[in-house]
């Protein structure tokens, strides 16, 4: 290990991580903060009775040089813990200010009594004090060079967490409702800063500056009361802080150096989904959509300025805010004025809100959702208006809940603006004229009551009669159509399921009926940890032949419809984002391309290698492949998507009079580079089982598939009889010794077999009686074939050799024709090849599942006899060959056994 000196002790140390953290950082005290190392102490010694611990650093006092001032507690780079033990030592030796950091983030304290610390911005140099840091005057200029959660790589969750842990649990105040309150008036601080000329001369008033703590409360009260006037409907009247002075102290010291007035709301997002608790929230299915997922959406639907756009399960109000920042951009652009202004909190022209005021609505049933999305939408343009509690599915009740007198208080201007979008004539509240719909509706939970279930057509069982229970994302569906007039469009997050189950044929035949599909599947990371529920995006656009009506998209039974996968997750396994870390350049196109092509995104970015890329407002950039975050990364789903929409020239998309080499090539290259095709599809040749998830259509199994076609085939139905073998658990083992045959099949459910091996596993004798007793119950034949049909692994294998355990959901497959032998087919089905296939053809419901009917279709290249009987017998010997190798490994453990004198020992049962 490599050794430095040490700036304090002038001794060789060991470079630890720590050691090299400790070293910075003594170089950061006294070059940065102008500390002598005379004043600076490592390894100090703290009592605590008769143990002694040691500190990591610490600055003593100017005037009292056996008194210390500072305290500093390092922790190996990625190491969270360690300011348990900083207060400890805090409150041993009376330092009035600690500093915690493990080398990425960082955190300063003032140590106000044992059990309160509280966040300063900074620490004062050798020639400060502490009251000067706090007393200095702080303009929002200064807070946005000073952003908490850049600087000190933070986010307002872990922030927000912090407080609960030191202050918040104890405090016997609804966490959330005075967190909400606090980030309100900050929210107004930071906005009445930005008008006029108040950026470079008003201090901001959010700030703990020394005062006593009753006279900070007294401050922020009159701040709150300031943001409750001038944004009416978040907050009632009356509302108070509740929090005790000091509680609010340490609160105020914590949020004073966020800013949250800026583009990146993921930043509050993140913090009010942790804050609205599961009973109100997640058990109902509903959560706040990823701001990247989100922008993908709006990029690929292109709202206009002209157009109406609405989200019917608003939640966050993701989805509206984000279309308003895309088409103040277009009109940005329009008034000849550089897109870097777009998140000034001054001076836009008034077509923005104007926009804002008049053509963008949400709606959410929650409270707590609808009181958030307000706030939220307070950073686009004062848009809060349009933002209505109200319950999307039940529409039938909306007259009553409007007539109350203080929901019309809040929401009457927005609900009148609301009622202008209904055709001409209508009264009620089934039918809107929107042109863009975007939503990330609740999947979980089902409607019950019959009155809400009779509305809609989706609630109907075959037979016409109503369903007794629905699914409330399905009638979202149907509700958020008749949101939309001919022509307009819709983006929907959906459980894979909806796109691929047998069972919700129905519904994909509805929405095709009525629109023209698109399809992106999403990551089963993208709501983690909330949820792992896999999801994808349905677009479509509904049918439209008369331009007087609504934007033009003629309806057709076959067109080319495009399919795209997310394959970078954007979130680990634990649902913690991805950041991505800056690269180098990407290799420049093909030289004869290279005059059509346009620099690489790459190209443009600045910054060291390794480090974790920034956008233009300094927020680190999730790694994903939906967009290309205006140029910073590599073009995704979204741009490829733009080109295939102005080929098809649909109507929300500007499409080129001819296509060039340049737009060919692009689209080509695109498509290439990311999990996505684009497929002719016949609605009534797919009728019979009619899906549109992404992961069908990928391109791995399109190309096997196409390969396949080439050569003669069967469909398994043609050769096979395929029937489940329904009600049989199996749950014993058997080996071919106490089977009448040795020409049977099985599915593996365990990783007993894999594409490069196959695992020895442990044999199992049972009595002849049992083995009969199998076969009869089963009704299996010689070379019948078992298949697994849920689950991860569908295997078959022959059972003649080792031991396996059979999963309770298999299907037989009796032979019916001479052309495929069991063992072919067997062998097909364990091929990578086959495993490709099968999964394919998978369907979520509660596992991966393979339906009868689609097994039957499944198509296999027919080889010679030959052929077939080669792989028979390469079968049977793979299995002789591990019979004897299993018995030369019992032989090699029965010599270890004798030499260690062990031969005879059998183990403790």
């Amino acid at each position: 290990m490599p050794y430095i000196v040490c700036l304090v002790r002038q001794k060789a140390i060991k470079l630890t991580p720590e050691e090299a953290i400790r070293q910075l950082y003594l170089q950061v005290l006294n070059k940065r903060l102008h500390y002598p190392f005379s004043r600076i102490q490592v390894e100090y010694g703290v009592n605590f009775g008769r143990e002694v611990k040691r500190a990591d650093i610490v600055v003593m006092d100017k005037d009292r040089p056996n008194t210390v001032y500072m305290l500093v507690e390092l922790k190996k780079p990625k190491l969270k813990d360690g300011k348990d033990q900083l207060r400890s030592y805090c409150n041993a030796t009376g330092a009035p200010i600690a500093i915690w950091t493990n080398g990425d983030q960082i955190s300063y304290y003032q140590r106000k009594d044992p059990n309160y610390f509280e966040d300063i911005p900074g620490l004062p140099n050798a020639n400060q004090t502490l009251a000067d840091i706090l007393q200095i005057k702080f303009t929002l200029e200064d807070l946005i060079a000073n952003d908490k959660l850049i600087k000190e790589n933070k986010s307002l969750k872990t922030l927000i967490e912090e407080m609960e842990d030191e202050v918040l649990a104890n405090a016997g105040v609804d966490v959330f409702e005075e967190l909400f309150k606090l980030i309100f008036t900050k929210l107004y601080d930071e906005w009445y800063s930005g008008q006029g000329n108040r950026r470079k001369t008003r201090s901001l008033e959010f700030r703990n500056t020394g005062q006593t703590e009753a006279a900070l409360k007294s401050k922020i009260q009159d701040l709150f009361d300031g943001a409750k006037k001038k944004w009416e409907g978040v907050f009632s009247e009356d509302a108070k802080i509740s929090l005790t002075p000091s509680h609010l102290s340490v609160c105020v010291s914590s949020l004073e150096n966020v800013k949250l007035f800026n583009s990146n709301l993921d930043v509050i997002d993140e913090a009010f989904e942790y804050l609205i608790n599961q009973s109100s929230k997640g058990d109902k299915g509903q959560y706040f959509t990823p701001r990247y997922v989100i922008d993908m959406c709006v990029k690929m639907l292109n709202p206009q300025e002209d157009e109406y756009m609405i989200d019917t399960a608003a939640g966050s109000s993701g989805f509206p805010v984000h279309t308003i920042f895309h088409v103040w951009r277009q009109i940005l652009a329009d008034e000849g004025l550089q897109a870097s202004h777009l998140f000034s909190l001054e001076d836009k022209p008034p077509r923005c809100s104007e926009y804002v005021e008049e053509k963008v609505f949400a709606i959410d049933f929650d409270e707590k959702a609808v009181r958030v999305a307000r706030t939220l939408n307070l950073i686009a343009g004062d848009g809060q208006t349009n933002v209505l509690h109200l319950n999307t599915l039940d529409y039938e009740l909306w007259n009553e809940v409007t007539e109350q007198e203080e929901w019309d208080n809040i929401y009457n201007a927005g609900f009148k603006r609301l009622k202008r979008l209904r055709p001409k004539g209508n009264k009620d509240f089934r039918e809107f004229q929107f042109d863009v719909l975007m939503a990330n509706p609740p999947f979980a939970g089902d409607i019950k009551e019959p009155r809400m279930i009779a509305r809609y057509n989706l609630a109907k069982k075959p037979d016409g009669k109503w369903q007794s229970k629905v699914g409330r994302d399905i009638l979202f569906i149907e509700r958020n159509l008749d949101f939309l007039k001919p022509g307009g469009r819709m983006a929907i997050v959906l459980p894979q399921g909806r796109f691929n189950n047998s069972s919700d044929k129905n519904i994909r035949d509805f929405i095709a009926e009525r629109c023209r599909i698109l399809a992106v599947g999403l990551h089963g990371n993208t709501f983690k940890p909330h949820t792992g529920t896999k999801t994808s995006v349905l677009f479509v656009q509904k049918w439209n032949d008369d331009p007087k009506v609504g934007a033009l998209c003629p309806r057709q039974d076959d067109y080319n419809i495009f399919f795209a996968t997310m394959q970078k997750s954007g979130k680990d396994n634990s649902g913690d984002k991805i950041w991505r870390k800056i690269s180098s350049s990407s290799s420049p196109p093909d030289e004869e391309l290279s005059e059509l092509m346009p620099p690489s995104p790459m190209q443009r970015v600045v910054g060291v290698e390794g480090d974790f890329l920034q956008d233009v407002h300094g927020h680190l950039v999730v790694d994903h492949d939906l967009y290309n975050h205006e140029g910073l990364t590599e073009d995704g789903i979204a741009e490829a998507f733009i080109e295939f929409a102005k080929k098809e020239k649909l109507s929300f998309f500007e499409s080129s009079p001819s296509v060039t080499p340049f737009d060919a090539v692009r689209y080509q290259q695109l498509m290439d580079g990311l999990e996505a095709v684009e497929i002719y599809f016949n609605v009534l040749n797919e009728n019979e089982f009619f899906r549109y998830d992404a992961e069908y259509f990928n391109k791995e199994a399109l190309d096997i598939t196409s390969k396949i076609k080439k050569r003669h085939f069967f469909s398994i139905e043609e050769e096979y009889e395929v029937t489940k073998l329904a009600g049989f658990e199996f749950t014993k083992f058997f080996t071919s010794e106490n089977m009448e045959s040795d020409d049977f099949y099985i599915a593996l459910t365990s990783k007993n077999i894999q594409h490069e091996r196959l695992d020895l596993t442990d044999y199992i004798t049972i009595e002849q009686e049992t083995a009969n007793t199998f076969l009869k119950r089963s009704r299996l034949q010689e070379e019948d074939i078992i298949l697994s049909y849920t689950g991860i692994y569908r295997r078959s294998l022959v059972l003649q050799e080792g031991s396996y355990q059979l999963g309770p959901n298999i299907c037989k497959l009796r032979r019916k024709g001479l052309k495929i032998s069991p063992y072919f087919l067997s062998t097909f089905f364990n091929s990578k090849v086959g495993q490709v296939i099968l999964d394919r053809e998978k369907t979520l419901s509660a596992q991966p599942t393979v339906a009868m009917s689609r097994l039957r279709k499944i198509q296999v290249p027919i080889v010679s006899k030959i052929f077939q009987d080669s792989i028979k017998g390469l079968i049977k010997y793979s299995y002789k060959i591990l019979k004897i190798s299993q018995r030369i490994y019992f032989e090699a453990e029965d010599l270890l056994l004798s030499e260690l004198g062990l031969k005879d020992w059998q183990p403790t049962e």
